[in-house]
Formats: structure tokens, C-alpha cells, sequence
């Protein structure tokens, strides 16, 4: 035989071997994927706002409802149905304290019964006075309009001096903080920011007093001029004693320059 017929066929003969161990390659069987289901979550029943619920709503049949939660997401203070079956028709009447998105769970400590009393009395903490003050429209004795419900505030009185004016011979005008940190309960008739307003205006400011500072704010009304300070956010949260008194010490004013002294 010839030497190129013999390089042809074994050419032949290793391709085709090639052949072979590819095609024996692609029939042996891939591995074997096995899909399982993953277990469903065990839900739970638990009471929401069915729509926005401001503060002082009164709430009735429609605005809660029923709604499937994952019961390993579920709040700790939901109100559940397994819990309290009957929570929807219990929270019927009450009042709202502190406002509510749609789909947020009902929370009993942001509800009050007002047993037929007024809103105010009944989210005024136990032992704790509201009383007005009258305030200018324009904001010019409360920081400019910008105090809102539930911010903090010292409140100044502003009056003449009588003995110093007599002594000096001049107006002598004291300034003085008789209250401070103080939250602010109302401004007029807005008991919350109104959506997208964020200045609300009124005649007067509801503020949240002990007994004691009631019977200071209800004297200043009538020896002086009142003006609210609104305190930093920051400040706000470190509340002092509510019959914590104010540091001694006045704002005296002669000729249009301010002094302070003890008192």
C-alpha cells in the first residue's frame, strides 16, 4: 500500500475516534437539579388604619380593617386578631392621640376614649393643665409663626419696672423666662401640622402646665407681655422637672441696651 493511503487512513480512522468519544461525551446524563418548594410563611390578622387617620378623629367602622401580615414581621404592639377578635369594634369611638398612615397597624397607645369629654381633656396627661395664651397672628410673639403643636417653648414675660423707671429716671423694660421647656399642646384651633402647611397661625397657644406653672402663666397674663422662644429640637429632648424653676436672674432694659442681673 501505498505511504499517502496509509497517512489518509489513519487521518480517517482518528477523526472518526474523535467522533466517537464526543458523541459518547453528550449522551452521558448532566446532573440531576432537584426544585423544592419553599415552606409558606405562616401569616398572621392584624388591625390597620385603612386610610390616613389625623389627630382628634373620632373613629368609626371604616377607617380600620383586617390585613394579612407575616407573623415574623408583625409589629410587637399590633393589635392581632387571634389577640383581640373583637379590637375593631372596642376601638370604635375612640379618639385619635397621635396620627396614622394607611396600612399602619393600630396601636392602642395612640388611641384614647374620651368617655364624652373633649379632646383636649382627654390626651392631657394625668396631673397636667392646658392653658391659653394669647399670641400675635403674625407670628410677632412666637418665633416668627413657625411653632408648631407638640414643639417645645420657654416662655418670656416682658414688663415695665416700675421702681427702676422711678430710680433711673427712664422706661426700664425687663425681660424674664418664667417658663421653660414647655410643649405646646395647640396654636388656635390646629392641634397638628396640617399637610404640606408648615407654618400654622392662631390666636392663641394651648400649652401643656403643671398646676404650679398654670397659676405663673395665668399671673404673667396680667403683669406683662407674653412672647414664646422656640427651643432647638436637640434642647427639646432633654426635659428637665416640670417644677424645675428657671435660672434666677432678669433681662433689664435702659436706653435700648440690655443688662442682665440677678434677681
Amino acid at each position: 500500500m501505498k505511504p499517502a493511503r496509509v497517512i489518509v487512513l489513519i487521518t480517517a480512522l482518528g477523526a472518526a475516534g474523535v467522533a466517537a468519544m464526543i458523541m459518547m461525551r453528550t449522551n452521558e446524563p448532566g446532573p440531576v437539579v432537584v426544585h423544592t418548594e419553599a415552606a409558606p410563611s405562616k401569616s398572621v390578622q392584624v388591625l390597620v388604619a385603612a386610610s390616613d387617620l389625623p389627630v382628634g378623629q373620632v373613629l368609626k367602622p371604616g377607617d380600620m380593617r383586617w390585613q394579612p401580615w407575616p407573623a415574623d414581621l408583625a409589629p410587637s404592639a399590633a393589635t392581632l386578631r387571634d389577640a383581640a377578635p373583637n379590637a375593631d369594634k372596642e376601638f370604635e369611638g375612640s379618639l385619635v392621640r397621635q396620627s396614622f398612615l394607611g396600612g399602619e397597624p393600630m396601636r392602642r397607645e395612640k388611641l384614647v376614649k374620651a368617655d364624652g369629654s373633649g379632646f383636649m381633656s382627654a390626651i392631657l396627661p394625668s396631673g397636667m393643665r392646658a392653658l391659653a395664651i394669647s399670641i400675635d397672628t403674625r407670628g410677632a410673639t412666637s418665633a416668627g409663626g413657625f411653632i408648631l403643636p407638640n414643639d417645645r417653648v420657654d416662655v418670656l414675660r416682658i414688663y415695665r419696672d416700675e421702681e427702676a423707671s422711678k430710680a433711673g429716671g427712664s422706661d426700664v423694660q425687663v425681660a424674664e423666662t418664667i417658663l421653660s421647656n414647655v410643649r405646646v399642646l395647640a396654636i388656635g384651633q390646629n392641634v397638628q401640622e396640617r399637610q404640606g402647611e408648615r407654618v400654622v397661625t392662631g390666636e392663641t397657644a394651648t400649652l401643656e402646665l403643671s398646676p404650679s406653672q398654670s397659676e405663673t402663666l395665668a399671673l404673667a397674663q396680667r403683669t406683662g407681655q407674653l412672647s414664646l422662644a422656640l427651643r432647638s429640637l436637640a434642647d427639646a429632648r432633654q426635659v428637665a422637672s416640670r417644677e424645675e424653676k428657671p435660672e434666677s436672674g432678669l433681662t433689664i432694659i435702659r436706653g435700648g441696651v440690655a443688662a442682665r442681673v440677678k434677681r
